[in-house]
């Protein structure tokens, strides 16, 4: 999941502190899912995917190469 959150973070056009201030959320919190050592919770899941402009099933998939 944690490349798919970048892939699609990036491919929005944003950056990891933009997306914490959408949130409501300290950038760190952002970097930790980025990094695989948390997971957002699935609501946060959906707004991320809303965000983003993509599912949540993208979101948790693993990123082609």
């Amino acid at each position: 999941m944690k490349e798919a959150l970048v892939f699609y973070r990036k491919k929005a056009g944003y950056k990891q502190m933009a997306v914490a201030a959408e949130l409501g959320l300290d950038r760190s919190t952002v970097a930790k899912w980025e990094t695989g050592k948390a997971s957002p919770r699935p609501n946060t899941l959906y707004k991320l995917a809303k965000l983003y402009g993509c599912t949540m099933e993208e979101l948790m998939e693993k990123v082609p190469a």
